[in-house]
Order: C-alpha cells, then structure tokens, then sequence
C-alpha cells in the first residue's frame, strides 16, 4: 500500500508558498509507515522546528488498474475520507534549495493523518465538497473540490500512467491556502460536508 500525494493542486495555496503553477500535476509518495495510527497523538520530530499541517481530502483505490482513462476513474473507488499531510517544512525549503527530494520532509512517521471513511455515494457531487481544518477551535483552513487544478478522476488516471494502482492505495488530492504551524498542545479537527472525520492532539 502506497501513499500517492499531489501538491500544488490549489491555486491559493500555491500563492501563499510563492510556487509556480504547475502545467501537470506535481507528484510525490509518502511511504505506509507515514500513517499515524488510530488513537495516537502526533509528535513534532525532534529533526523539525517548523511543521506544517495540511488538510486534504482522500480516495482510497478499491482494485488494480494501470493507464485508467478519466472516463472509468470513477470504477476505482468508492470511499472519500479526509486526512493531514504534515510537512517539515524547514526541512522541504532546504531539500527544495538544493534540488533535493521531500521525502524525508513529507514521509516521516506519522506524516501522514488518514480520518474516517465515507462512502462517494454519500455525496451529490464529489467536484463539490467542503472540507475544513481547525485549530484549538479557529478554522484555518476551508477548501472546496471545486477549486482543484485536477479533479479526482483526473488526478487517478495520471498518476496511473506512472504508477500501478493497487487495492488499499490511498491518493492525498492537494491542500487549499491556510496551512500553517503546529506546537505542542494544539487540537486539530477536520471535517468534511461537516461531518468529523478526524481529530488530533499534537505533542
């Protein structure tokens, strides 16, 4: 099982790092021993003094597929879930000055947050979900699907051009403006068309 994770996805966001737009996707892995466990709080790493929280919304792939036309995208999952992807971002600004890779910035243990599961028919429109992030009860971060470069189908058939996708693969789809510092004691919350589907204690 494999983490695949797409940045840059939100234009807000993307301004507020002072990035350039992408003209394709911009695709990075975090590896299975990134997600937290179930219950457990999250712990700043000793390596870090600059860890970011950055809520985004999940599909988990629910059969193998490789070259998935966006048109039968929509036969590989059935479940859309809410998550944080946690970066050092210290850590990634001196990676990226070097030219460097971000795993050791984006695929730390416990990097990445993966809530409850919902089922995609739960939902009218999955190119037209809310989905949030507060802290300590201050909403900072709120983002609609609608906003995405590339929408969820989209994003699936691209990345299987590179990747095989395979059962229990899950695809962090990008993260709006709003992400920010964490410090220890802080309460983080995520909900998606209202519903909580994660919350976390940061020590």
């Amino acid at each position: 099982m494999k983490l695949i994770c797409i940045g840059r996805n939100y234009v807000d966001h993307i301004d507020e790092l002072n990035n350039e737009r992408p003209d394709e996707p911009v695709v990075f892995i975090k590896p299975d021993s990134a997600i937290l466990p179930k219950e457990q709080d999250f712990y700043i790493p000793e390596f870090s003094q600059d860890v970011h929280y950055e809520v985004e919304v999940l599909v988990k792939i629910k059969k193998v597929g490789k070259h998935i036309s966006k048109a039968f995208a929509h036969k590989y999952y059935d479940e859309i879930g809410l998550g944080i992807d946690f970066t050092a971002r210290d850590l990634q600004s001196k990676l990226k000055s070097k030219g460097l890779p971000w795993e050791k910035a984006k695929g730390f243990d416990g990097a990445a947050v993966v809530g409850k599961w919902l089922s995609k028919n739960k939902f009218k429109d999955l190119d037209n979900l809310n989905f949030s992030l507060s802290k300590n009860g201050e909403k900072m971060q709120e983002g609609n699907t609608s906003l995405m470069l590339w929408k969820i189908d989209e994003i699936i058939a691209y990345v299987s051009t590179y990747f095989m996708l395979k059962k229990g693969d899950i695809i962090f789809t990008g993260t709006p403006a709003g992400v920010g510092k964490v410090s220890p004691n802080d309460y983080l919350v995520g909900t998606l068309e209202g519903e909580q589907l994660f919350d976390i204690n940061v020590k």
